[in-house]
């Protein structure tokens, strides 16, 4: 999948992923945190500085240069160290309030400097900054092993966790305590000698894996791309043609048109293109990312990858990565997870099955003398759904301009939460990138500040590739109340300057779905920046939820209008799209399923002679994959789980909180005022959004729903039989 679960980059963040790749805390406060004495040897490195300006401070993009980082982030781990032994040499007595809420605060000249690294590695990289930051990756993974591995300052928490404070704090200083304990007694505080100092040593070389891993993806979608002349655009509708023109000047290939290795360029290429020779020649290019045998090839990577962590979670005592990763996730166990999706699996492959009949046929009738292959699917699919619902996907997409469904989102947000999206003027807060605008957000009925949202919509050379939200700063009150920072990104294709940008349907769902990640975080109501982090397989759950807002009659009523004569979408238009709603699900389950099961498969076999390429197509063949799709990250480019651990072994979680997605939609679906209903509206928010982690996910649950989410409910919404 290309949506991506909220990344953070707060200072209670970073010392808590120090002792946890389990849960993230995304809350930043304002104040440094800083001891007096440490403040007094801070440099004046803008990337360190406290951010000024409106809204309780913002990042100071305008002012942040590349050769400050390196510099930023050195001192930055050393005035964090400087608190933590602070607070680990405390000669008081253990307490939640100098121990565990000390903790809370620390780090925040560090966070700031993260913030800044996040942005050049996610949103503006470029070789420069790839150098430097293959230097920062061991250096912070030490950073995090020296906080895990202070027995002194475990000592200190596990004092809180186990005395009798505990019992007179409240639920969510509770979950806090908790959350700050397990993330040192899972993450290796508990080793000595040499079992610590390897622990550390493996944790150093994975950070440096990870990053190359990641380099050599986004070298292969900067490197390989496809160019076209003017007898090669069979097909392609104009805003396709003038976006590839676009890619093709801004890579200084005037007259050309550019079909770059990324999914937004890829994706509508393959649907629309005649030529089939060239459909098969952009599969190829996009599918063998990372897998090309040259300097940048990622399958040796993989397996450096796996061994380190299984030897690292073997020092825990665990048997494998799967079964220590998922100790606290909803799932609780590989078992659970593999049993979830291997329900789903048959049915999406057999549904598979039926897609590639119903293509072949049409490929027959029209004499086209092929056998569908992988290049065929999207181009054969789409005209399945033209023929079947009379369904165009370049006719929908004339309906869906970007604009407007930001407005749809806002208004959404307003209905649901009782937000209100105002946009600020260019230069009212330094943005990285001319193409990010900013919004403030308040509250509906009081006018109180709530937070500001930024947005990154376009792709470029040197941005990640795929959708995803992430945040400067999040809700917390435990030193008076702090506002958010949030930030959604996005890999939309600009057209011609001043035309409207057009969106696919399925792009237009990924922007609700990651909006759906902003409003998790803008609706915090959580003390503590620990509690803004969230369980993987639970995280997911409220952005696949907010797609279903794209369909309510609100929005098509309202923002889905013609670019051109600005005519509401027909209702026949949209029962057609209802129609084909589970259009195709063969082929988006078993994508997904497939890269989902061969996550946990890596991580739950012995990688010591693992031949990647070998054990990728084994593998697929045992489950029975079909020929003529392939998984939707193939192994070496699925940065989902080998250029972070944020991932690896979860992401099943998208389809477990799919699970919870479905079952939820169905109390809306049942209530009167719909997906509208305000008291339905009221539980989300209450009980699933504003909460955060500071409760347990699947009491959570329960407490909007009054009962577990049931796996049926999925099954139906895919059209996938029901198991009695």
């Amino acid at each position: 999948m290309t949506k991506l679960m909220m990344i953070t980059v707060s200072a209670s963040a970073l010392l808590l992923a120090a002792c946890s790749a389990e849960t993230t805390g995304d809350g930043e406060h304002t104040d440094t945190g800083v001891t007096q004495e440490a403040a007094m040897t801070m440099s004046d490195n803008v990337l360190l500085a406290e951010w000024t300006g409106p809204f309780q401070g913002t990042p100071n993009f305008d002012e942040a240069t590349l050769g400050d980082l390196r510099a930023a982030i050195e001192e930055g781990i050393a005035l964090s160290l400087t608190e933590i032994e602070a607070i680990a040499n405390n000669p008081e007595p253990a307490t939640f309030e100098n121990t565990i809420v000390a903790m809370e605060r620390a780090g925040q000249a560090l966070g700031r400097a993260q913030s800044y690294r996040g942005i050049w590695s996610r949103n503006m990289s470029t070789q420069e900054f790839r150098d430097i930051n293959g230097e920062l990756a061991p250096m912070l993974s030490a950073y995090g092993s020296q906080i895990t591995q202070n027995a002194a300052l475990f000592a200190r928490v596990q004092a809180v966790h186990d005395g009798d404070e505990m019992a007179s704090l409240r639920p969510d200083q509770q979950r806090v305590v908790q959350l700050r304990y397990d993330g040192f007694a899972r993450n290796g505080a508990t080793l000595e000698g040499d079992a610590a100092a390897r622990y550390a040593a493996i944790n150093e070389e994975l950070s440096g894996l990870h990053q190359t891993f990641a380099n050599n993806v986004l070298n292969d979608e900067s490197t390989y791309v496809t160019y076209l002349g003017a007898d090669q655009l069979e097909g392609l509708s104009d805003g396709i043609i003038q976006a590839a023109a676009a890619a093709a000047t801004e890579r200084g290939r005037d007259g050309e048109y550019a079909i770059t290795n990324t999914r937004s360029s890829m994706d509508p290429f393959l649907t629309y293109s005649e030529n089939r020779a060239l459909r098969e020649q952009v599969w190829n290019t996009y599918y063998n990312r990372g897998d090309n045998g040259d300097a940048f090839d990622n399958n040796d990577l993989i397996r450096q990858i796996l061994i380190l962590r299984d030897e690292r979670v073997a020092l825990l005592g665990f048997d494998n990565y799967a079964q220590w990763r998922l100790g606290n996730r909803m799932a609780g166990t590989p078992e659970r997870a593999l049993e979830l999706m291997e329900a789903v699996w048959p049915a999406a492959v057999a549904r598979i099955g039926e897609e590639v009949a119903d293509m072949q046929s049409m490929a027959d009738a029209e004499g086209a003398n092929i056998t569908i292959a992988p290049w065929d699917y999207r181009f054969y699919a789409e005209k399945v759904r033209r023929d079947r619902y009379d369904l165009d996907s370049e006719e929908v997409r004339q309906y869906l301009q970007l604009d407007n469904l930001r407005e749809a989102m806002f208004d959404v947000a307003g209905e649901l939460f009782g937000f209100q999206f105002t946009a600020l003027e260019d230069g009212t807060v330094p943005v990285w990138h001319e193409d990010v605008h900013v919004w403030e957000v308040t509250d509906r009925e009081s006018g109180d500040h709530v937070g500001i949202w930024y947005l990154d919509p376009f792709a470029r050379q040197g941005k990640r590739s795929g959708a995803w939200a992430n945040s400067f700063r999040s809700h917390t009150t435990f030193d008076g109340q702090q506002n958010v920072l949030a930030t959604n990104n996005s890999n939309f294709v600009a057209g011609a300057p001043g035309e409207p940008v057009l969106v696919s349907w399925s792009d237009a769902e990924t922007f609700f779905h990651e909006f759906g990640h902003a409003l998790h975080g803008l609706s915090s109501n959580v003390a503590y920046p620990t509690l803004n982090g969230g369980v993987r397989d639970y995280t997911e759950f409220q952005s696949q939820l907010l797609e279903r807002w794209l369909l309510t009659d609100r929005v098509i009523n309202n923002y889905l209008v013609h670019v051109e004569t600005g005519e509401p979408i027909p209702a026949e238009l949209v029962n057609r799209i209802r129609a084909a709603a589970n259009f195709n699900q063969g082929f988006s389950t078993g994508e997904y399923l497939a890269s989902a099961l061969m996550d946990m498969r890596y991580h739950t076999m012995d990688p010591t002679d693992l031949d990647v390429d070998s054990f990728e197509r084994e593998t697929l063949e045992e489950l029975g994959m079909p020929n003529e799709i392939v998984m939707r990250h193939r192994s070496t480019q699925f940065n989902h789980i080998f250029s972070s651990e944020g991932y690896a072994t979860g992401y099943y979680g998208y389809m477990w909180a799919d699970v919870l997605t479905s079952d939820a939609a169905q109390a809306f679906e049942e209530a009167p005022g719909g997906y509208y209903d305000p008291e339905v509206a009221a539980r989300l928010v209450d009980n699933l959004f504003a909460p955060r982690n500071s409760i347990d996910p699947a009491d959570a649950y329960r407490a909007f729903r009054g009962r577990d989410a049931e796996v049926s409910a999925l099954m139906r919404d895919r059209g996938f039989p029901v198991p009695e």
